[in-house]
């Protein structure tokens, strides 16, 4: 079968590997569709994703398909199944896990590695979804587990002035959900204009660029700032506009190498409290239902559709990724 590696070196290669037959519970998935990450390009680029990066590796993990075949001890699968993916496995045994907090699990690694033909992750790792979802909306399953984890720590109140950065593929599926709290203001800072008006078509109030959001935020407290982006410039801003007992979410990847400041006695005076969100716990069903219910508009989001081939020349330039969502068609079907 093909997989795509990353191989060090700012390389990648599409590579013949050797099929197989899945084992224990494991569930053999021929992958339909596999979005590109933000985490894959900060790996192609030499830094690290969720975790330490040791190439060669296949990248990608946000996938879907269709079950093929199933290992000997799988009870609740069976070729033909449509599913989803968690590629985060956690042991279950360890302390983190057994607090219910697998993101920190102690042995957590990587299960089903999407930009191959095949994937082989064990049954708890798998999600059974609806005919009615369309497999490459399905992909979108790993993304949104992850915004829902975000949006769990905030528990936002309806009524309150939230401000957003970032109309990246990720921010487009935060914007959404931030729709759904009832906001009285929900306010996107993004500065190409193109994406501005994908902001208000999905639900913001207004959108504006990073240096308009300061004006707004002497006149208005912002009770919560989430971050979409990554960068040290719009971190730190984001911080520094937050109102009074505000809620500010770094949710962007940011460089491992680049620190981010930001003034304690103004945080203080303002008594804010800064969040980071880890992967995905427990949301991925949540996820499944959201997007079988129709709330999301993923269509909206997607930049490109790219085959494992193509990939390369994504991941250096960056032409489709910079506009939105790049989905890699594996199989390609629905």
């Amino acid at each position: 079968m093909k997989a795509g590696f990353y191989l060090g070196n700012h390389t990648y290669e599409v590579k013949e590997i050797k099929d197989r037959k899945p084992v224990d519970h494991e569930v053999k998935i021929e992958v339909a569709w596999c979005g590109l990450c933000g985490t894959d390009i900060h790996k192609f680029e030499g830094k690290n994703g969720a975790s330490v990066v040791v190439p060669p590796i296949i990248l990608g993990h946000e996938c879907s398909g269709i079950v093929t075949e199933v290992g000997e001890n799988c009870e609740n699968f069976k070729p033909g199944d449509r599913v989803a993916c968690d590629p985060s496995w956690g042991c279950g045994r360890c302390e983190w896990c057994k607090k219910g907090y697998q993101n920190f699990c102690i042995h957590r690694h990587g299960v089903a590695k999407g930009f191959a033909e095949y994937v082989y992750p064990p049954e708890e790792n798998v999600y059974k979804i609806d005919h009615s979802l369309d497999l490459e909306d399905a992909a979108f399953t790993e993304p949104l587990s992850c915004v829902l984890h975000g949006m769990d720590l905030l528990n936002i109140e309806s009524g309150s002035n939230i401000v957003m950065y970032g109309m990246g593929s990720i921010g487009s599926l935060m914007l959404q959900l931030l729709k759904l709290t009832a906001p009285k203001n929900l306010i996107v800072v993004e500065r190409e204009e193109n994406k501005q008006e994908l902001a208000i078509e999905l639900g913001a109030t207004k959108a504006c660029t990073d240096q308009e959001i300061e004006e707004i935020a002497d006149k208005l407290n912002v009770d919560y700032v989430i971050e979409c982006i990554g960068l040290k410039n719009t971190m730190e801003q984001a911080i520094h506009i937050a109102g009074k007992r505000a809620k500010v979410l770094l949710f962007g990847l940011g460089d491992p190498e680049e620190n981010v400041s930001f003034n304690q006695f103004e945080a203080y005076t303002k008594e804010l409290s800064i969040y980071t969100s880890y992967l995905n716990p427990h949301t991925s069903r949540k996820a499944i239902s959201l997007l079988e219910s129709g709330v999301i508009d993923t269509k909206k989001i997607i930049s490109a559709r790219l085959s494992l081939e193509e990939m390369g020349e994504e991941l250096k330039t960056k032409k489709y990724s910079r506009k939105g969502k790049v989905m890699v068609s594996l199989s390609g079907k629905h």
